[in-house]
């Protein structure tokens, strides 16, 4: 689907859908649980669509809206190998999440995915395989890990992805022994760490985290059902900043202000750029905020910002550093690519006037659509149906708010 933009300034209230990071956390631990969980604000993104159908494959029950999933028979003792290949879609977090998961309750599974996917790194788990005997093979997109995972001591890097801590946390209290997770480097995105270990204890699980590089997990645990709600999502809010940050009068409802949340850095961020001078801004916490703050970024007139500590992002979707570089400057933007940061020369307005690949990457799209806003002439993101990742209603939320739009399937 191709979306034509004709830039005008955006108006009125919007709720940001639930938090796909949150979402994912909650089915997982419901799926793990002794008993039936209702969960509400649940949104049937792609991504949150595939972690439901993997738990599916795993014997968890779960009703086709996601709002109630019954655990018990996930861990009632099955010993083989789910017969199905897990389809991650192309969600990250489905896969990294799950696969300790599988090997923790299944004695392994098979994993398949979309996009690039399959080709993003998932070595921290294969070191942590080799060292531990357990078999994997990754052929023809398709990833077999086989072996029991034992309690102990597992070592990882703390700045490739926060995911391979989570996946672990979520396995290893299932195990019968205690357990550490040991990081070889200071913990980057520690705010998805830090909803993981929110998530877990809603449910009634420990693990300890010692603010450097050491958790520890008892074994022998058990998820306790619970009835929870999901929280909206700040990461996809950060784009209505960026809309506020252009001149909108947009009014963001529905966030909850306490939440653990590690993109509510929007907010201080947001900040510093309706501010003068330089700015330097360090993503390694909130990567996935870089695409709306580059937005924000490029259309401060005379102000230059370096968004920095953002190599994870080659590692996305796309290659955000390149991408958000590519739109941008298409659209007339000054924005200069690094190895792992971006530094952007801001103006009054852009040009547009052209058409941009939305790079089926959910975030770039949105990006696109938010600088659109202060461009002289239409934009066109060809790929525009990629928000459904975890944004579905963008498109209809963006008209609502007076965007003038057009799609063409």
């Amino acid at each position: 689907m191709n979306v034509t933009i004709t830039p005008t300034p955006l108006a009125g209230a919007v709720t940001p859908p639930p938090s796909k990071s949150q979402a994912h956390r909650l089915i997982i631990a419901a799926a793990l649980s002794d008993g039936f969980c209702k969960l509400s604000n649940v949104d049937l993104s792609e991504d949150i669509q595939a972690t439901l159908r993997c738990m599916r494959t795993l014997d968890a029950d779960a009703s086709s809206d996601g709002t109630i999933i019954r655990g018990a028979d996930l861990v009632d003792g099955h010993e083989e190998p789910a017969p199905e290949v897990m389809d991650c879609g192309e969600s990250g977090s489905t896969l990294r999440f799950l696969i300790p998961v599988a090997l923790a309750l299944k004695g392994g599974g098979k994993f398949t995915g979309h996009g690039r996917l399959m080709e993003r790194p998932q070595e921290p788990y294969f070191a942590l395989f080799r060292e531990k005997g357990i078999f994997y093979e990754q052929k023809d997109g398709v990833l077999t890990v086989r072996s029991k995972l034992t309690p102990g001591d597992y070592t990882l890097p703390g700045n490739v992805s926060s995911q391979f801590i989570t996946g672990l946390l979520y396995a290893l209290p299932l195990l019968e022994g205690d357990s550490r997770i040991l990081l070889t480097t200071d913990l980057e995105s520690r705010g998805y760490v830090d909803m993981t270990l929110d998530a877990l204890g809603q449910f009634g699980v420990k693990a300890e985290y010692d603010g450097g590089r050491t958790f520890h997990v008892p074994g022998n645990q058990y998820y306790q059902h619970r009835d929870l709600a999901i929280e909206a999502d700040w990461s996809n809010a950060a784009f209505w900043y960026g809309a506020v940050s252009l001149g909108c009068q947009v009014d963001i409802q529905g966030l909850n202000a306490y939440s653990v949340q590690g993109d509510m850095r929007i907010v201080p961020y947001y900040m510093k750029l309706q501010g003068e001078g330089p700015v330097d801004l360090d993503v390694s916490q909130c990567p996935d905020l870089v695409p709306p703050l580059a937005a924000m970024a490029a259309l401060r007139a005379g102000e230059t910002t370096r968004i920095v500590n953002a190599g994870r992002l080659r590692i996305k979707e796309s290659d955000r550093l390149a991408t958000v570089t590519q739109v941008l400057n298409a659209l007339g933007a000054q924005v200069e690519e690094h190895e792992d940061y971006l530094v952007i020369h801001g103006r009054e307005k852009l040009a547009g006037g052209v058409t941009v690949s939305g790079h089926n990457d959910h975030r770039i799209a949105m990006m696109a659509a938010i600088a659109a806003i202060r461009c002289e002439g239409a934009v066109t993101i060809t790929g525009a149906e990629c928000v459904k990742k975890s944004y579905p209603r963008f498109w209809e939320d963006y008209r609502r708010l007076g965007g003038e739009l057009t799609c063409d399937i």
